[in-house]
């Protein structure tokens, strides 16, 4: 399968460089910036309100960041771009090759994980998570599985947005004090949140929440010192959840005393719903997180990274009462 979809992308990557022969110098002077997904769009937009780049969000049609296969128009697009933003993690897989076969040594290139470094943790499996069958690579080695789901910290956001405006600066001297002092503005407004989302939790009397679904806010939950169970891990393909894993998930609700179930965007509730039902009480609410990874930029225009942030911190006030 790793071989086709190599195969794919070659096809396509040659397709983008004869269709997109000479865009490179068809800028006319305005800085051309390509994103992978909303987070990453959004705090871009922000930095560089203004200065008048011309930006554009690959993951844009409501499709789960997992489940991206870039076209020939998206590998253009990172062909022609003045400076590419990307996460970096097991989804972003086919950037590597999109970027090796397709030379341009003026572009800017942010993989916001290497960017992070130590800041990216480890996937975790969790007591009662339903485990996920090991793939090996091609060298039959098992490597360490990282949590992609940086954006959900809103003290990596900082780290990143800080990162990306002085890349900006340095690709386009002229407008340098213009993403510098937006970056400036906007960390001070994500510093503000992230010290919302603390006193939240420290003043809260509950600090367990209980996903029946996947679980992408690993970053979350580990910045502000919160426990947590669930169906999944942040990256699983998996859609069905053993009796074992229903079984323990609402012993836990049970022995805990928990008032609300949790679900992410676009999750039908059915696993949230059987564990509710499997409980003593059976009269839990099921409330919804957001991951922010199926945000279209039209949507991104409406209400941004922060909006997104402050009506999750509203449920996850709710989750812990």
């Amino acid at each position: 399968m790793k071989k086709l979809l190599s195969i794919v992308l070659c096809i396509l990557i040659t397709a983008a460089s004869l269709a997109g022969c000479g865009a490179q110098n068809n800028n006319n002077g305005t800085l051309k910036i390509v994103t992978t997904i909303f987070p990453l769009y959004d705090w871009t937009k922000n930095i560089t309100d203004s200065a008048g780049a011309e930006l554009s969000m690959l993951v844009n049609n409501g499709t789960d960041l997992h489940s991206f296969q870039p076209t020939v128009d998206d590998i253009g697009s990172i062909t022609a771009c003045d400076v590419f933003i990307y996460v970096g993690g097991e989804s972003d897989k086919w950037v590597g090759d999109a970027l090796a076969q397709q030379s341009n040594p003026d572009r800017i290139v942010i993989d916001l994980m290497d960017v992070l470094q130590d800041q990216v943790k480890e996937e975790e499996l969790v007591e009662g998570m339903e485990p996920e069958e090991e793939e090996e690579d091609e060298a039959g080695d098992e490597g360490p599985e990282y949590d992609e789901h940086i954006w959900l910290s809103l003290k990596n956001a900082k780290i990143a947005c800080d990162y990306i405006a002085q890349r900006l600066a340095e690709k386009d001297s002229a407008n340098a004090d213009t993403y510098r002092k937006n970056a400036e503005a906007y960390t001070k407004e994500l510093e503000a949140l992230d010290s919302e989302y603390k006193t939240a939790v420290d003043s809260a009397e509950n600090k367990t929440l209980l996903f029946g679904d996947r679980f992408p806010f690993r970053y979350m939950v580990d910045d502000y010192g919160l426990s947590y169970y669930a169906a999944f891990i942040g990256c699983s393909a998996e859609s069905e959840a053993s009796f074992e894993t229903i079984a323990f998930l609402s012993k836990k609700v049970d022995e805990l005393g928990l008032k609300y179930i949790m679900t992410i965007e676009s999750s039908d509730g059915s696993i949230a719903n059987t564990i509710k039902n499997s409980t003593k009480k059976k009269d839990q609410e099921i409330l919804t997180l957001d991951s922010l990874q199926s945000i279209t930029a039209q949507t991104a225009d409406d209400a941004g990274y922060l909006d997104a942030m402050r009506s999750n911190l509203e449920v996850l006030k709710k989750a812990l009462s």
